[in-house]
């Protein structure tokens, strides 16, 4: 499975994200720097990691939206290719305009760094078919701004066709509707807060995160 991670200037959880693909599917993800210009060739699946890119400067993942590299992830998600947002990840997916809507500061207008229980609303996409409708997940989640927002058509919309993927089950930072995590019209693209790939290892607390690049996995080997 050949998978890349990208990194922008304030990504800190990259190395997280490679170290779980590296896990999961067999093979070192390629490390692709924001300037780069150009995406490995034959990609099955990219990921863009948390952190504060730019700093959170402006909003956060405007800057990183922009940088050169998101022309080829978004051409790459035009085409197919799997694209998964973890937090900051999310925000530069929503800055792009590859998701709606837009991540907003917390609610409480403080940092939140906990477990989180989630709801999975859709289990028909290549990243949730491992979990079970309706099922409870604990994810982590570590973030200002996590709070997303869109208007009453738009969230209609991604409720009615049944792209809200993930749901917190608790108030955790003002989320619209408690959305935590959503797909694109096609489905190849998923942005959420919570990080899967700070829940790989019961000894860090759960291994539900895991099930999320095992989908992926299984998901992209019976296509092929």
């Amino acid at each position: 499975m050949k998978s890349a991670v990208i990194t922008f200037p304030g990504s800190n959880c990259d190395r997280d994200m490679q170290v779980a693909l590296q896990e999961v599917f067999g093979t070192a993800p390629a490390q692709v720097w924001h300037r780069d210009t150009a995406l490995p060739d034959g990609l099955d699946f990219i990921a863009l990691p948390g952190g504060f890119s730019y700093g959170d400067y402006l909003r956060s993942g405007a800057m990183a939206a922009n940088s050169p590299i998101m022309r080829e992830v978004k051409a790459a998600a035009q085409r197919g290719v799997p694209v998964l947002g973890v937090c900051n990840g999310f925000q530069v997916l929503a800055e792009s305009g590859l998701l709606p809507g837009a991540l907003m500061r917390n609610a409480g207008q403080r940092f939140v760094c906990r477990d989180v229980a989630l709801k999975v609303e859709n289990t028909q996409t290549l990243f949730t078919s491992g979990f079970d409708a309706g099922e409870t997940i604990t994810i982590p989640v570590a973030h200002h701004d996590g709070n997303f927002f869109a208007d009453e058509a738009t969230l209609d919309a991604l409720e009615g066709e049944g792209r809200v993927v993930f749901r917190y089950l608790a108030a955790t930072n003002g989320s619209r509707r408690d959305i935590a995590g959503i797909v694109n019209e096609s489905g190849n693209v998923l942005g959420m807060m919570p990080h899967p790939e700070r829940a790989m290892d019961a000894a860090h607390g759960g291994t539900d995160g895991r099930r999320l690049f095992e989908a992926v996995m299984k998901g992209l080997a019976e296509a092929a």
